[in-house]
């Protein structure tokens, strides 16, 4: 299983960025999928989940700004981002963990740089 994550960039105070991540490869079953961000010096924090039920829940400083959703195929899960702020500028990975029927299995995209500029 590959998480390519895509879509960051550099962006205004107040505007919108959509960010996907593709899962390739043919999971068994997932789980869920999360996003994640670290800002620079700082530690790797949750951002959003959507679960296997299209149910989703939200970082608090995030909920009401931040969209997460997926594709109809469940193969692109996105993470719409407005009313962006400088504390938003980190880069986002996505996550996602897969059930085997044996085991959990988790997995991380590369990343992707969120610049949000005063």
């Amino acid at each position: 299983v590959q998480l390519q994550a895509s879509g960051g960039g550099l962006v205004q105070v107040g505007g919108s960025l959509r960010l996907s991540c593709a899962v390739s490869g043919s999971p068994f079953s997932i789980v869920y999928m999360d996003w994640y961000r670290q800002a620079p010096g700082k530690a790797r924090e949750w951002v959003a989940r959507i679960m296997n039920d299209g149910s989703t829940s939200y970082e608090a400083s995030v909920e009401g700004r931040f969209t997460i959703s997926r594709a109809n195929a469940k193969d692109t899960v996105y993470l719409q981002m407005s009313s962006l702020k400088p504390e938003d500028t980190a880069v986002y990975f996505c996550h996602a963990r897969e059930d085997t029927g044996t085991r959990y299995l988790d997995y991380w995209g590369q990343g992707t740089q969120v610049t949000v500029s005063s």
